[in-house]
């Protein structure tokens, strides 16, 4: 085994297709599934349950993910640190955001990594950001870009980046009769309206809290995972959404949408970096996390 064959394994459990991890790790189809059906001889378990259709990891292959990101990053760690040129470092992180991130955040965090760390690869994996710490407290992440929860879980690190009020919208041109133009003007009303909500994560339990409070039994639309699925939605007169700002600056739509003036307001997101504590030793990690200020 070496570490060749463990990045060809973690990239087909990231892509579960041949040909896309084939592409991503540079070799040809026959070389990767043979690299596969060798680690599966070595480990004497079953990987991978596939067939002409699909790439599913097995429990044990599932198993195998923690200790496989855990040796490739330790092993990018020990090589930069018995490497003759100290002032380069070599090796790949992985960051997942949401595509709104990768407009609004991680374009300029992107071009200064380059300029400054030309030796370090990012793999980059985008999603709806309700998933972000799961998934690096999982391994399956370095790094992510997502929201201050209420309570940080134990053993992660938040690095903060910036502040995004969370705003109710509505379409810019009234529609439907039942999405008002304006703020619903008391709880009645608001019981009335159609609500375009995510299906859970912080904007979701921030605007359930706030329905609560006004004694409200919301009357939702539809329940959309992804914050730009709620801007569409909206724009499209089909009912009222709550989104980060941030959201709207990069949306296509967002000169068909209008911010209302919803009084109590809701908690601003504090968007920022996320990774475990441990791994800000990493100096691959490290590099990254030291774009952001203090």
């Amino acid at each position: 085994m070496d570490i060749r064959t463990l990045k060809n394994f973690l990239a087909l459990s990231d892509n579960l297709h041949f040909g896309r991890a084939s592409a991503a790790c540079h070799i040809s189809l026959s070389a990767l599934s043979r690299n596969i059906r060798k680690l599966e001889s070595e480990l004497g378990v079953i990987l991978f349950n596939r067939d002409n259709r699909s790439v599913v990891p097995t429990e044990e292959g599932i198993k195998f993910q923690v200790y496989a990101r855990e040796a490739v990053s330790q092993w990018d760690q020990v090589r930069n640190q018995l490497s003759d040129s100290s002032d380069l470092i070599h090796g790949e992180i992985s960051l997942y955001c949401s595509v709104t991130a990768v407009y609004s955040l991680l374009f300029d965090l992107l071009n200064h990594f380059r300029r400054d760390f030309p030796g370090i690869e990012i793999k980059l994996h985008t999603g709806d950001p309700e998933h972000a710490i799961s998934r690096v407290i999982a391994g399956e992440e370095d790094i992510s870009i997502a929201a201050h929860p209420r309570s940080l879980p134990r053993g992660l690190a938040f690095k903060p980046i910036t502040v995004s009020p969370l705003v109710f919208i509505g379409p810019g041109e009234q529609i439907d009769i039942e999405v008002p133009g304006e703020p619903p003007e008391s709880p009645a009303h608001w019981a009335q309206v159609p609500m375009i909500l995510a299906e859970g994560g912080i904007a979701r339990n921030r605007i359930d809290s706030w329905f609560r409070k006004i004694d409200v039994n919301p009357r939702i639309y539809a329940q959309v995972a992804g914050n730009e699925a709620i801007v569409s939605m909206v724009s499209l007169g089909l009912g009222i959404g709550v989104v980060p700002a941030i959201v709207l600056e990069h949306s296509p739509v967002r000169d068909r949408i209008q911010i209302l003036d919803v009084q109590p307001r809701l908690d601003p997101y504090d968007i920022g970096l996320f990774a475990l504590k441990k791994n800000l030793k990493n100096s691959l990690v490290n590099a990254f996390w030291s774009l952001i200020n203090d």
